[in-house]
């Protein structure tokens, strides 16, 4: 398992470095005497760089509408302006787009008008954070891989808005109103390829439901979540970096086996209530625990495989694999129990 993670996260290096020598590879090819020409097609609210034609920079300019867009342009900046709508008319010319960054305008729901961003065809990445959106604009590029919304005031999730969104690899949605009731079970429905998903900083009381089974990163940090339902991740059997960090998590909230999960290898529950470590797997490289009610820690109570046996194994067998231990801000006093030690034997890293 372990294995398959890092190979995809190592593809997704691969494909975004072929990418960049791709496009440095074009504009490598640019003759110099075609600069003039790239100038005059620039807005004149905006720079175009001669050595990045591609691009148009409309960034920190105070606009309050969208230039027209040439169409050359791939990678489009419009973040830190006073940009309210967003209308067919600035991207007629506009069809290659790649990358649009909309973030900290003005942007409203009402204020986008129907079909602009399906019509974007070639869409990959869209940042529309720090806006004043209500719900998630539909319908959007079916080519999207990222869509990041964070910092609006999101409390609405029109129905079937991803499900076509079969190439979304990250949805960041953190820091906007939703509920528990935005997210219903179809809600994610779609969404086959999506690795991270960033939840966190809403008003959630309990883990969302049917989260896409190839995730690999769960960000529900700063929510009201109070239990973990028994089997919760054996639905998004990938899951690898999971942070519940500041909630109302309690001993009584998550199942005995609740995080005892292989696929997991980050685990974050800083800022909860428990006053007990929970069992964990022997494939957890990362235990975040600090500023809960844990008083004591039992290194034989706590170790996933039993000490006697890993002796037996050696250091070749199936010794836990925990690196980095956070406990500080409990009421634990040092020093570090010697069963801790004995049992995680490739801690780096303990702060108590």
């Amino acid at each position: 398992m372990i294995l398959k993670v890092y190979t995809s996260l190592w593809l997704l290096f691969l494909v975004n470095s072929v990418w960049t020598r791709s496009v440095r590879q074009v504009y490598d090819d640019l003759d110099p005497d075609h600069w003039s020409h790239y100038t005059s097609e620039c807005p004149q609210e905006c720079f175009c760089p001669p050595s990045f034609p591609n691009a148009l920079y409309c960034d920190n300019k105070g606009l309050k509408e969208i230039p027209p867009i040439p169409a050359r342009i791939w990678y489009l900046y419009l973040q830190n302006n006073q940009i309210e709508t967003l209308s067919e008319k600035p991207f007629m010319n506009a069809t290659h787009l790649r990358w649009i960054n909309l973030n900290k305008n003005k942007i409203t729901n009402n204020g986008i008008e129907s079909g602009v961003l399906s019509k974007l065809k070639r869409l990959l990445y869209l940042f529309l954070e720090d806006n004043e959106l209500e719900e998630v604009p539909a319908p959007l590029p079916v080519g999207l891989e990222q869509l990041r919304l964070a910092k609006n005031k999101i409390s609405k999730i029109p129905e079937g808005v991803f499900s076509h969104l079969e190439n979304l690899t990250m949805l960041d949605l953190h820091q906007n109103s939703l509920l528990d009731s935005a997210l219903q079970s179809d809600t994610f429905q779609g969404l086959n390829n999506l690795m991270q998903l960033n939840i966190a900083k809403n008003s959630l009381k309990k883990m969302p439901l049917s989260i896409p089974a190839n995730t690999l990163q769960l960000f529900l940090d700063n929510n009201s979540i109070e239990v973990i339902p028994e089997n919760y991740f054996s639905a998004i059997p990938k899951v690898t970096f999971l942070r519940l960090n500041y909630n109302k998590l309690s001993d009584d909230g998550i199942p005995p086996n609740g995080f005892n999960v292989s696929s997991i290898l980050d685990l974050q529950l800083s800022h909860n209530q428990l006053t007990k470590i929970p069992p964990i797997n022997a494939h957890l490289e990362h235990l975040h625990l600090d500023h809960n009610k844990i008083k004591s820690v039992n290194g034989t109570q706590i170790c996933p495989v039993s000490i006697a046996l890993e002796e037996d194994y050696g250091y070749y067998g199936n010794i836990p694999r925990l690196r980095y231990l956070r406990l500080d801000g409990n009421e634990i006093q040092p020093p570090i129990p010697l069963d801790i030690m004995i049992c995680f034997r490739l801690l780096q890293a303990v702060v108590i």
